[in-house]
């Protein structure tokens, strides 16, 4: 059971991600095979990395359907513009999503090698935010994680609470799992509405 509800949040993760490198790409104006380029790396640049750290074949290597499921859901996405003219909102839900659920999906692969706990948060941050990196950078954007937004913070806070609970409490495996992808989700939504950020260590220019 464990091992389809991980599999289904991992499934879950990697459709909002690549909606959220398609819809940026498409923010941008590309062609449908750069579409394809950002939503691929989008979805698979922060398990990638990950994999790579832990001494592991990155996970898209071994199973064919990542990439057919990339594929179908970049296609998707292009016949979803057609009645979707918000495309900066459309990225910001599904980009929100995709870093909650990649989050909890590199803490897992984390706990399942048995790694330290900050060593587990740490590789769900890298899950969480490596592929929006990659997606800026090829964008030609600073990657949001590097601005005044809080977005890598909520993956710590939410990877921190959902390791508390599940060494320090009895809940159940699933609602912890749901309750810490809707918490990293209603952080960087709250952020974003509020104006959340992270106190900065720079004067002001009139000041300098």
């Amino acid at each position: 059971m464990y091992e389809q509800f991980n599999f289904i949040i991992e499934f879950l993760g990697m459709i909002s991600f690549v909606m959220s490198g398609s819809f940026a790409a498409m923010q941008r104006r590309l062609d449908p095979f750069g579409v394809l380029i950002i939503a691929f790396v989008t979805a698979v640049g922060g398990g990638t990395v990950r994999d790579l750290l832990i001494d592991v074949p990155p996970f898209w290597l071994n199973d064919l359907w990542y990439l057919y499921m990339i594929l179908a859901v970049t296609l998707l996405s292009m016949i979803f513009k057609s009645v979707e003219t918000d495309f900066k909102v459309t990225l910001f839900v599904f980009d929100s999503f995709g870093l909650g659920l990649y989050t909890i999906v590199g803490i897992q692969k984390g706990l399942n090698t048995h790694l330290d706990p900050i060593i587990c948060i740490t590789l769900g941050t890298i899950t969480g935010c490596f592929g929006g990196i990659l997606r800026d950078i090829l964008l030609n954007r600073i990657p949001l994680v590097f601005r005044k937004e809080i977005y890598a913070t909520a993956c710590i806070v939410g990877g921190s609470i959902f390791l508390f609970l599940k060494e320090y409490t009895s809940f159940p495996y699933v609602p912890i799992h749901l309750f810490t992808i809707f918490l990293i989700v209603a952080i960087r939504i709250l952020a974003v509405k509020y104006e959340w950020e992270i106190p900065k260590f720079y004067l002001p220019k009139n000041e300098r």
